[in-house]
């Protein structure tokens, strides 16, 4: 629990002393399902209480895979309240503060279905998003062991991957083709961001290659009576083969539940949303998280 002191509005009416941040999956819905008292516990907080008060609240989760619009409006007809996107952070919502720094520049953007998550980078402000099977169909021979579909061929965005030095990497999602998507990484991080480029080492690039994950969970439960491997096992894969090539791991950054920057930035967004329903003055009160 994290505390601070609430201070009047400058509305004039005293701001709820606590807010709250929830999780989702096991929390407010199990599987497929909404948990009943969710609905309730949600309602409550949007005003249905005694005191007729809308107390703060943001979901934080580490799924993603969409766009946050896409799931808020998905979220907003199970739980049966509106949410927000100002109300919801996913994953890889995080990425956002990146922009600034590589919104000209190529980045690959991996996990998810087709280009998803290319549409979600771009939506970010990415505006050179690519995907592993954009890679894949500029040279098959990337990884021979996977011929692309009609549906990923239709997707792909065409371009000659040997003449676009990769800036970035970033996990949007759990990645669907792992064994592609570990030997694009290993090829681009080794040549400093050229696809089949010669090997640099690490000390001797001039801007390495920045690799980022969003999602640090090993395992997940889904209908599956067993957990299933998560991004984070992921993660596992591709430093395991990365240092029996290189002999040492890539250094990477990890965001998600539980690391330090994703609940910085959940705060952030929670005291952006208290100050847009009780203004500027006021200041997250004691934070409740589930």
């Amino acid at each position: 629990m994290l505390v601070s002191k609430a201070r009047c509005s400058s509305t004039g009416t005293a701001p709820p002393p606590l807010a709250f941040v929830f999780d989702i999956d096991g929390v407010l819905i199990r599987g497929p399902h909404v948990l009943p008292e969710a609905k309730q516990a949600l309602r409550i907080l949007q005003g249905d209480n005694p005191f007729k008060i809308k107390i703060p609240f943001l979901l934080l989760t580490n799924g993603g895979g969409v766009s946050e619009e896409e799931r808020t409006r998905s979220l907003s007809t199970k739980l049966e309240v509106p949410i927000h996107q100002s109300q919801y952070l996913q994953a890889h919502t995080i990425l956002k503060k990146h922009v600034h720094r590589f919104s000209d520049k190529p980045v690959l953007v991996l996990g998810g279905k087709l280009d998803k998550v290319r549409q979600v980078a771009e939506s970010y402000g990415f505006k050179h998003s690519y995907t592993s099977l954009d890679i894949l169909a500029w040279k098959p021979s990337v990884w021979p062991f996977h011929q692309l579909t009609e549906a990923e061929k239709s997707v792909a965005k065409i371009a000659d991957f040997s003449e676009v030095p990769i800036s970035a990497i970033f996990v949007f999602h759990d990645p669907r083709n792992w064994a592609l998507d570990v030997q694009i990484i290993t090829d681009i991080v080794q040549s400093g961001g050229i696809v089949g480029g010669p090997p640099i080492p690490l000390e001797n690039q001039a801007k390495p290659v920045e690799v980022v994950f969003c999602n640090p969970d090993l395992l997940w439960r889904s209908d599956f009576p067993r957990p299933r491997l998560g991004q984070g096992a992921f993660k596992e894969a591709f430093q395991a083969v990365f240092k029996a090539v290189t002999g040492y791991e890539h250094p990477h950054v990890q965001y998600g539940k539980p690391t330090k920057d994703t609940y910085d930035f959940a705060r952030d967004a929670l005291q952006s949303h208290f100050q847009q329903l009780y203004g500027l003055s006021s200041a997250v009160p004691n934070l409740w998280v589930f």
